[in-house]
């Protein structure tokens, strides 16, 4: 499965957030899922890349061509993809995800988890299951999930929307997550496709 993985290029004040990068990126590798991410080599980008090419797996890096001229790229990406810009990169790391995972990061991948929560919300994620999941190392996201919470009172978010957005604080609530991927969307938005 390629399971794409959002997370800052820098690591945070809390040495546990780069330890849980590294622990997913080398359970990825250790059970044949293929990392799609940003290309990067520091922060948490490198921390869960190097991770999974360190236990052997598969690294997709997807980056505009203006990282790839400022060398901020990764030296070892099985493959590497490179974008016009950063709304093509976000295309392609949405088009190869099975499923999507954000670590803690900044405002970069509150962006990129965000277009993929609207997108499954509008139905354009296709008919199949592709879980989206909020890596809350401790407590990182317990106030975004609050205001996800807050929207879905005030009827900004549909209940079945909030629901869709999975909190995960271990590798085995991953797990359980991913279980469904892949099956059939039965709660897909089919308001907003054309057939």
């Amino acid at each position: 499965m390629n399971i794409t993985v959002y997370c800052g290029a820098n690591f945070g004040k809390d040495p546990l957030f780069a330890e849980k990068a590294r622990e997913l990126g080398a359970w990825m590798a250790r059970n044949g899922h293929r990392l799609v991410y940003g290309a990067g080599d520091v922060g948490m980008m490198g921390a869960v890349s190097n991770a999974v090419l360190e236990n052997g797996g598969e690294v997709i890096g997807v980056t505009p061509d203006f990282f790839v001229m400022a060398e901020e790229i990764h030296p070892n990406l099985t493959d590497l993809r490179i974008s016009r810009d950063m709304p093509e990169r976000r295309s392609i790391m949405i088009e190869e995800g099975d499923a999507f995972i954000a670590l803690p990061g900044g405002t970069g991948t509150l962006d990129e988890i965000s277009e993929v929560m609207s997108l499954r919300r509008l139905g354009l994620l296709g008919d199949r299951i592709r879980p989206v999941m909020l890596y809350n190392v401790n407590g990182y996201y317990d106030h975004l999930l609050a205001f996800f919470d807050r929207m879905a009172d005030e009827e900004f978010f549909r209940k079945s929307d909030r629901e869709a957005v999975h909190e995960v604080k271990s590798i085995e609530d991953i797990e359980n997550v991913l279980a469904s991927a892949g099956e059939t969307d039965t709660k897909r938005n089919t308001l907003y496709i054309k057939e």
